[in-house]
C-alpha cells in the first residue's frame, strides 16, 4: 500500500513489528545480574506454583533495535519518561511476543520526543503489559560542542524536584552500586553509551550513562516487594528520568502510599515514587500504584 511517507520517516502509526523472547531461567539469570533483584519467585518459590518473571523482564524490547525508531541525530538521547502498565504475571517458560509502534511526537524547550509503544503478550494471546517510552533528541543541527549534560547539571536548583514529602505510608527496597558489571549485563552483550565510557563520551557524555530503564525496573522491583500479586495484577507507573545515573552511582527507589480508593472488591493504594542518589540527587520522579490483594 502507497503511503505519504519514506522508510527514514518516524510518523505516528509505524509499526516495527513482532518479536518473540522466550523467558528462560538464564535470561532471569541476567535480569538479576543487571539489576540485582534476586526475588525467590524467580526460582519457582511463589504463591502461583512455579516461576514467575520479573514484571520487566524484557524491559528493553523497545531498544531491540532503537535505531529502528530512533531519530537519525543520536548525539545527546536521553530516555525521558516511561509509562508502564501489567496485566498479568508472566511465568517462566512462557514465550512473550512483543509489538512496537509509534504512538506520538512532539516538541518541548530544546528537545523532539518520540514515543514509542509496546504491548506484550504471552503464549495464550493475552496482554500482560502495556509501555510507552519517551526518547528525546537535540533539536540543534550537527554534533553539539562539548557535553551535552555533565554531572554538575544534578546540582542545578531546577533539577531538584519535591517528592515524597507529604507524610504517606513509606516503603522501599534496597539501595545499590550500579556497577560497570550491572550496565554490561542490563544493557549488553554490545558495546555502547550504557556500558563502555568511550562510547558515551561520544555521544555527549563524560561517563556511562545507566541505561534509565534500570532504574525502571528497580521502582517496579521496590512495588513487587510491597504489592506482591497486586504489582503483577494491574500495576501502573508513570515516571519522569529528571537527572542522569552515572556508572558506579549508588541509588535506590523509595515510595509513600498517598491515597487508597476501591476497586471491584479490592483495594488500589496510589503511592508517589522516585529514586535517588546517595546524596539525595532525585534521578526518577512520579507516581505508581497497585492493587492490595
Amino acid at each position: 500500500m502507497k503511503t505519504p511517507f519514506t522508510n527514514d520517516d518516524r510518523y505516528v502509526g509505524r509499526d516495527y513489528g513482532t518479536f518473540e523472547y522466550p523467558i528462560t531461567p538464564e535470561l532471569i539469570a541476567t535480569y538479576v545480574e543487571g539489576t540485582g533483584d534476586d526475588n525467590p519467585w524467580y526460582r519457582g518459590d511463589s504463591p502461583l506454583g512455579g516461576a514467575i518473571a520479573p514484571a520487566l523482564i524484557i524491559h528493553s524490547a523497545v531498544y531491540k533495535p532503537a535505531t529502528e525508531w530512533y531519530l537519525p541525530k543520536i548525539f545527546g538521547n536521553l530516555h525521558a519518561r516511561q509509562e508502564w502498565e501489567n496485566f498479568a504475571p508472566v511465568m517462566v517458560g512462557d514465550t512473550l511476543r512483543a509489538h512496537r509502534m509509534i504512538v506520538e511526537r512532539y516538541l518541548k524547550r530544546d528537545r523532539e520526543y518520540v514515543v514509542c509503544e509496546v504491548i506484550v503478550t504471552n503464549s495464550l494471546g493475552l496482554i500482560v503489559s502495556r509501555s510507552r517510552t519517551h526518547q528525546s533528541f537535540l533539536l540543534e543541527s550537527g554534533r553539539s560542542e562539548g557535553f551535552v549534560v555533565d554531572k554538575s547539571r544534578e546540582k542545578d536548583q531546577k533539577r531538584a524536584f519535591k517528592i515524597g514529602e507529604s507524610g504517606g505510608e513509606g516503603f522501599d527496597a534496597p539501595v545499590r552500586t550500579i556497577t560497570e558489571a550491572m550496565c554490561y549485563a542490563f544493557s549488553g552483550p554490545a558495546r555502547n553509551y550504557h556500558n563502555d565510557r568511550a562510547k558515551a563520551i561520544e555521544l555527549g557524555f563524560p561517563e556511562i550513562v545507566v541505561q534509565g530503564m534500570l532504574s525502571v525496573c528497580l521502582v517496579s522491583e521496590m512495588m513487587t516487594r510491597r504489592f506482591g500479586l497486586g504489582w503483577l495484577y494491574g500495576g501502573k507507573m508513570d515516571l519522569r528520568l529528571v537527572n542522569v545515573v552515572w556508572g558506579n552511582d549508588v541509588t535506590g527507589p523509595r515510595g509513600s502510599i498517598i491515597g487508597r480508593h476501591a476497586e471491584g472488591r479490592h483495594t488500589r493504594a496510589e503511592a508517589e515514587v522516585w529514586c535517588d542518589k546517595s546524596d539525595g540527587t532525585k534521578t526518577i520522579v512520579g507516581s505508581a500504584s497497585a492493587l492490595e490483594l
